[in-house]
């Protein structure tokens, strides 16, 4: 040891390692506690690395704390990053902890093995009972155990306001509205046969990478925002964050997402050179006006050979503004000369970019389909000529019920979804905004519901009967989610 202060990159840094090794730890030994018994040598070694995980961080931070907040574990204020490779134990414990109505954890440096069994074992059965639980259900067990290592809290009241979130919300905001902007300054440029500004555009890119793999929802979340007079514009950057947000949930690396998120922002690029009085007409097409548009991948690619300073175009993204409307059967356009299989990075660009036409009011389509239907439609029209494995990770990433999508719950008030839930078994009961009362007066900003409450035991408080428009109920989605 040199003495000399430890920065705090470099202690959040060992945060985040050290916390996730201890929820890995915590998901580890809650498995084998259900699967043998105490005095099993399983179970011994399980909560042995338990107990040095939580050791440490007590010997760097002198405390520990566990807490939850909406989707998100945070240990000793530092939030835990969020990937493939550990979510299944972060969304596990989210799950058990919720349903116990236990929100925060602080950890005694005397914190042993039986400490830790007799914790994870209460929040088991407890968790499994079926039965409403509240924080002070479990302290109760805990203390006549004779347990006291562990100080429980209930969650957060607002976990919507808490600071994290408001700081999240507000750099989407900002990265969304500038993303718009600089997406309009390059086709425009590219229209009038003017050399873009490629810095600017990598650097949009590369915002929108590091935004997602540090917090999707609030991004992901303003892809709402569908405007009508911009949707060329929108349209590219909602494709990008898709995109971007598919690919993480699929593995790639945070290199692939940098171009998987260039080629889907670069997808329409093309339509730059379809004459306006195509893109903009609200009557019906003539056949024309169709092989303009049927021509916009293919002259897509030209634009992107012509762009000047481009030498380190990923040749992807050429790749994905020729394919991503071919289909999987290449029934789609431009037809193959020749047999070819569609480039992964242009099967995740086909969905996300389905997905988003499918569900936006356009000047040739004023009615939009609500987004659930558009997934079923993606997930079982095999003439719709998506990847299914694609698909079902689209599906995992945004729900059963996307965010966005009005819903009508049985209580008979209206919801607009707000995120997936954490619990890949709850996929079917999003987290909800809830926009207006039993009696239809419409509320603003609304508050939070998890669908998956209870208010008996299997009894759940609300449930969604069915989808709706929200131009019906005089509802603009976007407005929530700014």
């Amino acid at each position: 040891m040199t003495g000399e202060p430890v920065s705090d990159a470099a202690s959040e840094s060992f945060v985040r390692r050290a916390g996730r090794a201890l929820i890995v730890s915590v998901y580890g030994a809650m498995r084998v506690i259900r699967l043998y018994p105490p005095e099993n040598e399983a179970v011994r070694n399980a909560l042995n690395e338990l107990v040095n995980a939580g050791k440490a961080l007590l010997d760097r931070d002198g405390e520990l704390e566990l807490r939850t907040s909406g989707e998100f574990i945070f240990v000793n204020s530092t939030r835990l990053r969020l990937d493939l490779d550990n979510y299944a134990s972060f969304s596990h414990l989210l799950s058990v902890l919720r349903k116990c109505g236990v929100g925060t954890v602080v950890i005694d440096r005397s914190a042993a093995t039986r400490d830790w069994l007799v914790l994870l074992s209460q929040l088991l059965a407890l968790s499994g009972s079926g039965e409403e639980v509240t924080v002070q259900d479990v302290t109760e067990k805990l203390d006549a155990a004779g347990i006291t290592a562990f100080t429980l809290g209930p969650p957060p009241v607002t976990d919507d306001d808490s600071d994290f979130m408001k700081r999240a919300r507000e750099a989407a905001k900002r990265t969304y509205s500038h993303s718009v902007a600089v997406t309009r300054e390059v086709m425009s440029s590219v229209r009038l046969g003017h050399a873009p500004n490629i810095k600017k555009i990598k650097r949009v890119v590369q915002t929108i990478v590091d935004q997602i793999l540090n917090e999707e929802t609030s991004l992901v979340g303003l892809t709402t925002i569908r405007d009508y007079d911009e949707y060329t514009f929108t349209h590219s950057v909602n494709v990008c964050i898709f995109s971007v947000a598919l690919g993480r949930r699929l593995g790639l690396t945070r290199l692939q997402l940098y171009d998987l998120g260039l080629a889907a922002l670069f997808h329409d690029i093309g339509k730059s050179r379809v004459p306006l009085g195509v893109l903009n007409k609200s009557e019906g097409l003539t056949d024309e006006d169709w092989r303009w548009l049927a021509a916009h991948p293919w002259l897509g690619v030209l634009a992107l050979f012509q762009i000047r300073g481009l030498q380190d175009m990923p040749y992807r993204a050429m790749i994905v503004a020729y394919e991503h409307h071919m289909k999987t059967d290449l029934t789609g356009y431009p037809r193959s000369v020749r047999p070819r299989a569609q480039s992964i990075f242009s099967k995740i660009v086909a969905v996300a970019d389905g997905f988003d036409a499918a569900t936006t009011r356009r000047a040739y389509q004023t009615t939009p389909m609500s987004p659930a239907a558009v997934l079923a439609g993606m997930r079982d029209n095999p003439r719709r000529g998506f990847d299914q494995v694609i698909v079902k990770g689209f599906i995992n990433l945004v729900g059963i019920y996307p965010v966005g999508t009005l819903v009508v719950l049985d209580t008979f008030e209206l919801a607009i979804v707000h995120s997936v839930n954490p619990n890949p078994q709850a996929i079917s009961r999003p987290v909800v905004r809830i926009v207006s009362d039993d009696r239809g007066n419409i509320l603003y900003p609304g508050e939070l519901a998890d669908l998956t409450e209870q208010s008996s035991p299997g009894v759940f408080r609300r449930t969604i009967i069915k989808t709706e428009n929200p131009e019906r109920y005089g509802i603009t989605v976007g407005d929530y989610f700014v």
